[in-house]
């Protein structure tokens, strides 16, 4: 399939899983996960008006950032001007690269552990930047997987209320990878649930709204169960 056909069939699955579910199109973001394709059909990616991007790791990124934006970005933007991309770093964060990945990612998607909220929080500050955040949680409970474990999101966040640059956005989480179908869904159920909880209780300046879940396999149960961010990779931009 070209890139315009995976694009027409990902917003037809898409359609049709905010009818089932009564939901707004305008209310999804779709994250075209780049990691498995290089610089050409990246910036074909961006071309075709997909402009947020997202990668795993700053080491694989580095030369699709160079060359698509480089020294030119606008740091205080978090919507792309147009012909211009958005950055999510969706992988797992090491302290060792916040240096390289703040100030080139507009929003981290996996902050999970005290240690590299404080390293962001330092990184932000010697640039003047307020960093958008998902909390990474680890609902499914997989030995594998990072994430905070569901009872310790409260915690963590209300520590988080005293770093002023780093903003809480929303919840992220990622679905079984052998998980099918149906037995996806109480993990973005759960999701919804701790934001909601976490929102009631109030440790946070403000509430979040965030849900960043769903993938290729599982992307319309995430939809259905209320995701606001979707990270689609060779479903939507293909594979190399």
């Amino acid at each position: 399939m070209t890139l315009e056909q995976r694009m027409e069939e990902v917003e037809r699955r898409l359609a049709d899983a905010c009818a089932r579910s009564g939901r707004n199109r305008s209310d999804i973001g779709l994250i075209a996960v780049t990691k498995y394709v290089g610089i050409e059909q990246t910036q074909n990616v961006l071309r075709h008006g997909l402009t947020h991007m997202g990668e795993n790791r700053w080491q694989d990124a580095a030369d699709k950032w160079n060359a698509i934006t480089g020294s030119g970005w606008d740091r205080s933007l978090e919507q792309a001007p147009a012909g211009q991309a958005v950055w999510h770093f969706i992988g797992s964060l090491q302290t060792n690269k916040v240096k390289d990945v703040i100030g080139k990612f507009t929003y981290i998607h996996s902050l999970d552990r005290l240690s590299l909220a404080q390293a962001i929080e330092r990184r932000a500050e010697q640039l003047g930047l307020v960093v958008p955040c998902f909390l990474q949680v680890n609902v499914s409970g997989e030995a594998s997987k990072h994430g905070l474990a569901p009872e310790a999101l409260v915690p963590f966040a209300a520590e988080l209320s005293a770093l002023r640059h780093i903003k809480p956005v929303g919840l992220m989480t990622m679905a079984p990878i052998d998980a099918e179908g149906e037995q996806t869904r109480p993990v973005f159920r759960g999701l919804r649930e701790l934001r909601d909880e976490l929102n009631g209780k109030a440790v946070l300046p403000e509430p979040v709204a965030g849900l960043s879940m769903g993938m290729s396999g599982d992307f319309e149960i995430a939809v259905e169960e209320g995701a606001t961010w979707l990270r689609l990779g060779t479903v939507l931009v293909g594979k190399s």
